[in-house]
């Protein structure tokens, strides 16, 4: 297994990608690898040579056919996830999304873990709201059937290495787990809203969702934002089936004016929790932080529901909100599996 690895960092410093022959028996081995220099020095000179859509494929069709699945009797449903890695560090705006969905009617199967390269994971936020992340697949399959919304934390379906997880959040840097994470959903999601950290991985990480197969999913970075930004245009790589379209959008197609993220940012869980309560709560009405879920709810309601248009999407978010459904879902959920 060591020798893959060290063919591998010669091979990345040549500029060459993985072959997909050697995929599996690489990701084997930096799965069962316990020398951590090494797994360091693959994976950056794997970040310096660039992530290849092939790669991020590979790795993800691998993770896919070996994962503990979630089975949904729900016709449709969403995930809604980050890769992490953004500099911005803003709450996680994905979690508080799910919730809005959820509230909205649209059933929510969430993929995550906890922080890599961000000040706070999905699992480490959901723990500071009450929730218990680390479920194991037949609890989160009942509460994504019987209450609509699951948290399906990613060491539980799909075999990691805490060696090279810890790898990983020593580097202070995104890797290509974080782009792979997302389409390995446990629950394969046919609607996912993925927010990627660079521009360029956006056509990458749309390609192999194609070939991976969805219904329709969009891949987005908003201003270097792994979200849909409030801060200026948004750049979409929309998957249909096998098709990938490309646009630009910003807030004003959600009928919000743009504005700068500094008053969403987050130190770590415990503030971007206090945010998503505040926002769920009806406290930060017509604020950035409420504005950014809402949008971002708003285009998981859509993909969900294309009869749906974007402004009726709004408004449904909105309405989440509003009514208390959003609150309540992370209350039900909350109380299915307390933290």
């Amino acid at each position: 297994m060591t020798s893959i690895l060290q063919k591998y960092v010669d091979e990345f410093r040549r500029g060459h990608s993985v072959d997909p022959r050697e995929a599996e028996p690489f990701l084997d081995a930096l799965i069962t690898e316990t020398d951590e220099p090494l797994l360091a020095e693959v994976l950056v000179e794997w970040n310096k040579k660039g992530i290849e859509e092939d790669e991020i494929y590979e790795f993800a069709r691998i993770l896919r056919s070996r994962m503990k699945r979630v089975n949904s009797r729900h016709e449709t449903f969403v995930d809604i996830v980050g890769t992490g890695g953004s500099k911005a560090k803003t709450f996680n705006v994905s979690t508080a999304a799910a919730f809005v969905v959820a509230g909205a009617g649209v059933a929510v199967a969430k993929h995550g873990n906890k922080a890599a390269t961000s000040n706070s994971g999905s699992s480490d936020v959901l723990a500071e709201l009450g929730i218990n992340p680390t479920v194991d697949p037949e609890t989160a399959e009942r509460c994504l059937n019987e209450i609509g919304i699951c948290f399906m934390f990613a060491p539980n379906h799909h075999r990691l290495s805490p060696t090279l997880a810890m790898v990983r959040r020593g580097l202070g840097f995104p890797t290509i787990f974080n782009c792979v994470g997302p389409l390995s959903n446990p629950a394969s999601a046919p609607h996912q809203l993925i927010g990627v950290w660079d521009k360029e991985l956006v056509p990458k990480v749309a390609g192999a969702l194609a070939r991976l197969g969805t219904t329709r999913s969009w891949i987005v970075n908003g201003n270097g934002l792994d979200e849909i930004s409030l801060e200026g245009e948004t750049s979409v790589a929309q998957v249909q089936g096998d098709q990938v379209t490309f646009a630009e959008i910003d807030p004003n197609c959600f009928d919000f004016e743009p504005c700068g993220v500094d008053g969403i940012r987050c130190s770590d869980a415990v503030s971007s929790s206090k945010t998503i309560r505040d926002v769920l709560d009806g406290k930060l009405s017509n604020t950035a932080a409420e504005n950014i879920v809402v949008m971002n709810a708003a285009a998981a309601i859509n993909l969900a529901k294309p009869s749906i248009d974007r402004a009726e999407a709004v408004e449904l978010a909105k309405e989440s909100i509003r009514s208390g459904s959003a609150q309540r879902k992370l209350e039900e959920l909350a109380s299915a599996i307390p933290a």
